[in-house]
């Protein structure tokens, strides 16, 4: 046995989004005239999918804003995906190497917009099945969206390793049982990324590290 099957995250892990997102997110809470987040805060929030990010920045207060400023996120969101939006370093020429696995993006983000992130930044290409929040019943930390793909990738979770920049990423893995890389670029700070088997600095290193997880298999 070895392994099949890589799932990677899609935002602060493949695509640097943050700034995108900030920006639709300030477009949208303008309309309701609220005061624009910066970029870091904007992290803080991000992780849980769209529904969650303005639950949190609209809070108990606002609540009623809720649909009125999704709506207007998603319609400006939509015409302006990667204005901002790079992919990060190495990732290309990493996934030109990996061609030997099947792959997988699991994403929080609605999995229209996952797919065209990816096709726009030529990435598309090297997955097999993209994932966001509305394709499953359930989204990351739980372990669906991934057991979806194993089933759908016919694999067993020991054969899988899901690759992501947060504690939900991770959460998710574990619950599933897979293998679990953290990257440490993204948007997350170490500290949230320890319940992960691995962790790497840079995208090219993750193809040393399944080495070393293969090699458990010998």
């Amino acid at each position: 046995m070895s392994i099949q099957l890589l799932l990677f995250d899609l935002d602060g892990t493949l695509v640097d989004t943050i700034r995108d997102i900030t920006n639709a997110l300030n477009y949208a809470l303008n309309s309701i005239g609220i005061k624009k987040l910066t970029i870091d805060e904007t992290k803080q929030f991000v992780g849980e999918g769209l529904t969650k990010l303005i639950e949190k920045v609209l809070g108990e207060g606002k609540k009623e804003f809720r649909e009125a400023v999704t709506n207007t996120f998603l319609q400006f969101y939509t015409d302006h995906l990667i204005d901002y939006s790079p992919v990060y370093p190495h990732v290309k020429t990493t996934l030109e190497r990996l061609v030997k696995y099947k792959k997988a993006v699991i994403s929080n983000k609605r999995e229209y917009l996952s797919t065209e992130i990816l096709d726009k930044l030529k990435l598309l290409r090297y997955f097999d099945l993209v994932v966001g929040s509305d394709t499953t019943i359930e989204k990351k930390p739980s372990a669906v969206p991934i057991l979806y793909v194993l089933q759908k990738l016919k694999a067993r979770p020991e054969e899988a390793v899901m690759v992501g920049d947060s504690n939900f990423d991770i959460e998710a893995g574990r619950k599933a049982g897979v293998t679990t890389v953290a990257v440490t670029y993204g948007y997350r700070e170490r500290q949230y990324l320890l319940a992960a088997d691995h962790m790497i600095d840079q995208f090219n290193e993750l193809p040393a590290i399944l080495d070393i997880i293969s090699s458990k298999f010998i």
